[in-house]
């Protein structure tokens, strides 16, 4: 699909809240539990990681994205624009949501907000944008979070491209928490029942799931 294309696929979308919206999968990390394997690409039930987070993300946003470092070629069966983290020294997931705002904010200039979710979340459910945006106008946050069995999923985000540069600085300071850049400016929470955030971090948790997806 080349770039033509995909702004006319964003531009026929009819959901205003979607067409404002930038999806951005964050796969930038190490896979350091998963002894160093890209956790995008492991099999789950016969798709990669990354299969299922596309499937459960891309119906709720205009576009989506991805956030990877290292060779973008590994992705090119997908049909997404893989982003590489814009600062030096794998920052972990804000450095892939700053990607996500900086390319929006030049190539996608219509787009408002970014929803982002970690690649090894196979399970988004889909109320997820709606959820995050009505929590965030209720209490008249800036952003908003998802959260689960009275856990806060700060990676798992609503959040205005206006913060990037913000977000820039926070990162130039050494700062890394996701939680703490979400607290610098405020943030809402959608807080679901049973656990439809589950990460899947481990072979063995992997293995749990495949069993449990199995017919």
């Amino acid at each position: 699909m080349d770039e033509r294309e995909r702004t006319e696929i964003v531009a026929k979308t009819a959901d205003p809240a979607k067409r404002s919206t930038l999806g951005v999968i964050l796969a930038g990390g190490e896979g350091r539990r998963m002894g160093g394997a890209d956790k995008a690409l492991l099999p789950l039930a016969g798709k990669p990681l990354l299969a299922h987070v596309m499937a459960r993300l891309l119906p709720l946003v205009g576009e989506a994205v991805l956030s990877a470092n290292g060779d973008p070629a590994r992705f090119a069966g997908f049909g997404l624009i893989v982003l590489a983290d814009p600062l030096p020294g794998r920052l972990g997931p804000l450095a892939g949501m700053l990607a996500a705002m900086l390319w929006a904010r030049t190539a996608r200039p219509a787009i408002r907000d970014i929803l982002s979710a970690p690649v090894d979340t196979p399970f988004l459910p889909p109320d997820l944008l709606a959820r995050l945006a009505a929590a965030r106008a209720a209490t008249r946050q800036p952003i908003a979070c998802a959260a689960s069995r009275a856990r806060e999923h700060p990676a798992i985000a609503l959040i205005p491209v206006t913060l990037a540069d913000d977000l820039a600085r926070w990162l130039a300071q050494g700062e890394r928490r996701v939680g703490g850049f979400l607290a610098r400016h405020g943030y809402a929470v959608a807080a679901y029942e049973g656990d439809p955030f589950l990460n899947i971090n481990t072979p063995e948790e992997l293995q749990n799931q495949a069993r449990d997806l199995a017919p």
